[in-house]
C-alpha cells in the first residue's frame, strides 16, 4: 500500500528520535529510521508518507455518508419506534449516540493524519508490540462476522429486487441448502464485487466513496420523494404519540437504547486512523467526520422515518425494510434504479466498515507473510466460512448476544487507546520504536501487562453481566455474573470508562519517569 518514506525536505526538522516533522505537526519518519520490511513492519504497515496524506475533509465527509446510507442504518429509528418512541424521541436518541460516539472517533482518529499509522501499529504504544495482536484480533473477528453478515444480506437484497423484475421463474429455481441457487449466486457476485474493489487498494476506495456516497443520497431522496406522491403526504405516524411519555418509563428504555446506538459505530471508533492516516491534515479528519457521521445518521434515521410512515399511509402498514419498500415499485426502471442504490450503499458501508480493518489486523499477525490486500481476502474467506445465513437466522444468538458482548470488549481497548495516546504520551509517539523490538514499545517480552489487565477488568466489567431473555440465547437470563448483570446494557461505556481509568492509574508511575518526549521508564512503572 505504502512506499517508503520520501526523501527529506531540506526544510523539515529531523528529532534525535529520527522523524521527519512538518510545520502543520505531522511526523514521518526518516529514511532509514524503520526497515522496509520484518517481523513487525511491511509495506502496508508502514507509516504513510506525509506526501500520500491527501485525504481531504470531503473525503471524509463522503466516507461517512457511505457507511451510514445502510439498510441497518435504515431500520435503526423503526426498532426505537418498536419500543415505544414517537419519531422524535427515534431520531434524538440516535443523534445523542451518534454526537457521543463521535468524541473517542476524533481522540483515536487523531493519530492518523499526525502520524500516518493504522490502528493495530497505534495499540503497539499501550499493548506492545506483540500485545498489540489481542485488540488487533478481537476487532477483526467482529468485523469479518460483520462482513458475511451485510454481504449476505446485501445478496438478498439483489436476489428481491431481480425477482421482480424477471418474475416468478426467478425465485422457483432448484434449491440448494435450502436456498434457491439465483440466491447463492446473488450472493457470490456480490461477495466478488466487494473484494474486487478493496483489492485494488485504499485509493480506489477513497474514489469509490466519493462518487457513491451523493449517489445513495439521490437514491433515498427519490424513495422520499416517491413514497410522498403516491401518499399525497406523509402518514399517522409523524403523529403518534410515544407510549413511554418523558416520565419514568421512557428512561429505562432510552440508556440502554443509547448505548445500543452508540454501539453501532463503536468498531469504527476503534480502528478510524486506519482510514485518518490518509488525511492531509488534522482540520480535514475532524472536521470530515464531525459533518460526516452525526449529521448523516440522524437526517438518514429522520429520512426512514418519514418514507416507512408514508408507507404506512399507501399500503396500510409500515414498512421498514427498504428493499421490500422499493420492491413495490410498478415499474422496471424504479426496481433498476432501487437495485443499484442498494448495491452501492451496502457496498459502501461493508468495505469501509468490515473490510478494511481485518485487512489491517490479519496483515499485523504476520507482516512478512500477509499484506493489505491478501487480509482483505481472508476476511472474505472468513465471512463465508461462518455462514452468515445461519447468523442471520439466529439474530438473538449470534447478532444480538455474541456481537454485543464483543462490542463491550472494543469499548474497553478504545478506552486503553485514548488513555495512552491523549493522557500518558500527550500524543507523542516515537515512530521507530513502534516497529523496533527491545524499544520504548517493547514491555516485557512484547506485551504490556498494564494494558492486558486494564482490558480484562474493564471487559469483565462491561459483559460479564451479560444476560438473554428465556429462549434467547446462550446466558442465564440473571446474567452470568448476576451482580454485574445492572451493567449490561451499558457495556460499551462501562468498559470505555474502567479501562480508561485503570489504565492511567497503572502507567502513572512511569508517567513520573519520563526519559523524553512521549517516552516512559517501562522499567520503573
Amino acid at each position: 500500500m505504502s512506499a517508503p518514506s520520501s526523501p527529506v525536505p531540506p526544510e523539515l526538522p529531523i528529532t534525535p528520535a529520527g522523524q521527519i516533522t512538518a510545520p502543520d505537526g505531522r511526523v514521518e519518519p526518516a529514511p532509514g529510521a524503520i526497515a522496509p520490511h520484518g517481523r513487525y513492519v511491511n509495506a502496508d504497515l508502514r507509516p504513510v508518507p506525509l506526501a500520500e496524506r491527501r485525504w481531504t475533509t470531503y473525503n471524509f465527509a463522503a466516507l461517512w455518508v457511505g457507511m451510514a446510507h445502510n439498510i441497518p442504518s435504515w431500520t435503526l429509528a423503526s426498532g426505537l419506534v418498536a419500543l415505544g418512541m414517537d419519531w422524535k424521541q427515534a431520531v434524538l436518541t440516535i443523534a445523542l449516540a451518534n454526537l457521543v460516539v463521535l468524541v473517542p472517533m476524533l481522540l483515536t482518529g487523531h493519530a492518523g493524519p499526525k502520524y500516518g499509522i493504522p490502528f493495530p501499529v497505534l495499540a503497539r504504544a499501550s499493548f506492545g508490540l506483540r500485545g498489540a495482536n489481542l485488540p488487533a484480533l478481537v476487532r477483526a473477528a467482529v468485523a469479518c462476522c460483520w462482513f458475511g453478515i451485510q454481504t449476505w444480506i446485501g445478496g438478498q437484497g439483489i436476489y428481491i429486487l431481480l425477482g421482480k423484475v424477471f418474475g416468478g421463474g426467478w425465485a422457483g429455481v432448484t434449491e440448494i441448502a435450502g436456498y434457491p441457487w439465483t440466491l447463492w449466486l446473488c450472493f457470490l457476485v456480490f461477495w466478488v464485487v466487494e473484494l474486487a474493489i478493496i483489492y485494488r487498494g485504499m485509493e480506489t476506495l477513497r474514489r469509490f466513496e466519493n462518487w457513491a456516497a451523493p449517489f445513495v443520497i439521490v437514491g433515498a431522496l427519490a424513495l422520499l420523494g416517491w413514497m410522498a406522491a403516491k401518499a399525497g403526504g406523509f402518514g399517522p405516524l409523524l403523529d403518534q404519540p410515544s407510549t413511554l411519555g418523558w416520565g419514568e418509563d421512557f428512561w429505562p428504555v432510552f440508556f440502554p437504547s443509547l448505548m445500543g446506538m452508540i454501539g453501532f459505530w463503536a468498531t469504527l471508533s476503534l480502528n478510524i486512523p486506519d482510514f485518518t492516516r490518509f488525511g492531509a491534515g488534522q482540520r480535514a479528519q475532524v472536521w470530515g467526520q464531525s459533518l460526516g457521521l452525526p449529521t448523516t445518521m440522524t437526517a438518514f434515521a429522520l429520512l426512514s422515518v418519514l418514507v416507512t410512515s408514508g408507507s404506512q399511509a399507501v399500503y396500510g402498514a409500515p414498512i421498514w425494510d427498504p428493499v421490500a419498500l422499493a420492491g413495490k415499485a410498478d415499474n422496471v426502471f424504479g426496481l433498476l434504479f432501487a437495485l443499484v442504490t442498494v448495491l452501492i450503499a451496502t457496498i459502501s458501508v461493508n468495505i469501509a466498515a468490515n473490510v478494511v480493518s481485518p485487512a489491517y489486523d490479519l496483515a499485523h499477525l504476520a507482516p512478512k507473510f500477509i499484506n493489505f490486500r491478501t487480509g482483505a481476502l481472508i476476511t472474505g474467506v472468513i465471512g463465508v466460512i461462518i455462514l452468515p445465513w445461519k447468523l442471520t437466522a439466529t439474530p438473538e444468538l449470534y447478532i444480538f448476544t455474541w456481537l454485543g458482548v464483543v462490542g463491550g470488549l472494543l469499548g474497553t481497548v478504545a478506552g486503553i487507546l485514548i488513555a495512552d495516546y491523549w493522557i500518558i504520551r500527550r500524543t507523542v509517539l516515537d515512530l521507530a520504536d513502534l516497529y523496533r523490538p527491545g524499544g520504548h514499545y517493547w514491555y516485557t517480552a512484547g506485551w504490556n501487562w498494564r494494558a492486558v489487565l486494564a482490558f480484562v477488568i474493564g471487559g469483565l466489567l462491561a459483559v460479564g453481566g451479560s444476560y438473554s431473555h428465556p429462549g434467547k440465547g446462550p446466558f442465564p437470563t440473571d446474567g452470568l455474573l448476576p451482580f454485574l448483570k445492572p451493567l449490561a446494557d451499558y457495556g460499551w461505556a462501562v468498559g470505555l470508562a474502567t479501562a480508561l481509568a485503570l489504565y492511567t492509574v497503572l502507567m502513572m508511575p512511569g508517567m513520573r519517569s519520563r526519559k523524553g518526549p512521549g517516552r516512559i521508564d517501562h522499567e520503573r512503572c
